[in-house]
């Protein structure tokens, strides 16, 4: 396992590299550090301005190559930030972005994690009950539910949540938030809620047909000749078999943990790394939207391997070799 565990991060670092390349890539060859720094400073900004702005956040160096100083470069320096997580400052505000990132990630995990945790639970729940009373009239209502609550979009799940729950109902604030221990359970209700129903179609109809391609294993035959009842079958044998599907499709999940949701954190006005992400995009902030890609392709790598590690718990056959 030692040998496969090196191995895995000598491909994840590789991967890493690839990933800053690109990224370089994408925002510095697209776009050049004078169409950055005008969007930063203004379109109408005299050349002093621009050359100021541009020296004061490494904009003014060569792209790939220093004769003079080979390092000296934005590549090079794209390179040393990222890898050394000296992100640098915002190119909209001149703020630091590492300190914006330790603003947003308590309010981003503060909903990103019930979400997760609660939707995981009433996903697999839900599932197994429909697995159980498969081809039965419950089952197939089930999948129709499924669909159907997988068709409605995203927004429509939040817009219609806000209007029913906070503005007719007046159960919880429509938007905001507040970290105070006694009251931010009510800015985090509405959301969480509206989450859950926008995702538990679809994982419900997954989780749900990997229950049932697992009931017609042969060990589920061989427990139910032991005298094991269906429940017991279901609950000890299915779900602990079906755990390495499970695991993959939780690792998806596992960037937006700390980056957070997009959608959900503007719409109900949560300061977290979703709503920073929006916003970068709405500045053009090149330097905010560049560090959130790199941070979501590191957990998601640091995913992929603790989910190979997971293997070897969920499954005790598998081996990493």
């Amino acid at each position: 396992m030692l040998a496969y565990l090196v191995r895995r991060l000598a491909w994840g670092v590789l991967t890493v590299l690839g990933v800053l390349l690109f990224l370089f890539v994408l925002f510095f060859l697209v776009t050049t550090p004078d169409d950055v720094a005008r969007k930063a400073v203004g379109e109408k900004a005299p050349p002093s301005v621009l050359e100021q702005w541009k020296k004061n956040h490494g904009y003014d160096k060569p792209r790939f190559w220093n004769p003079q100083h080979p390092a000296d470069t934005m590549l090079a320096e794209h390179f040393r930030r990222m890898l050394t997580f000296d992100f640098g400052r915002s190119d909209a505000d001149d703020v630091p972005i590492g300190e914006r990132l330790r603003q947003g990630a308590g309010p981003s995990l503060a909903l990103s994690v019930p979400l997760f945790v609660l939707g995981l639970v009433v996903a697999i729940a839900l599932a197994l009950l429909v697995a159980f009373f498969r081809d039965t009239y419950i089952d197939r209502s089930g999948v129709v539910l499924c669909v159907l609550a997988m068709s409605v979009s995203v927004v429509l799940y939040i817009v219609g949540g806000q209007y029913l729950i906070g503005k007719v109902l007046h159960w919880f604030p429509i938007s905001g938030f507040d970290p105070s221990p006694e009251v931010i359970w009510r800015f985090l209700a509405l959301p969480v809620l509206v989450g859950l129903m926008a995702g538990v179609g679809s994982d419900v109809r997954f989780y749900r047909t990997v229950f049932v391609e697992e009931t017609s294993r042969d060990y589920v035959r061989t427990a139910r000749a032991k005298g094991c009842s269906e429940g017991q079958v279901m609950t000890r044998h299915v779900l602990r078999n079906a755990l390495i599907p499970i695991l993959t499709q939780v690792v998806i999940a596992i960037p937006t943990l700390f980056i957070g949701s997009l959608l959900f954190e503007s719409f109900f006005g949560i300061p977290g790394l979703g709503s920073m992400t929006v916003d970068a995009i709405n500045a053009n902030d090149f330097s905010t939207l560049r560090t959130m890609v790199y941070i979501g392709s590191l957990l998601f790598i640091l995913g992929q391997i603790l989910t190979d590690l997971a293997y070897t718990w969920a499954d005790p056959r598998v081996r990493l070799e």
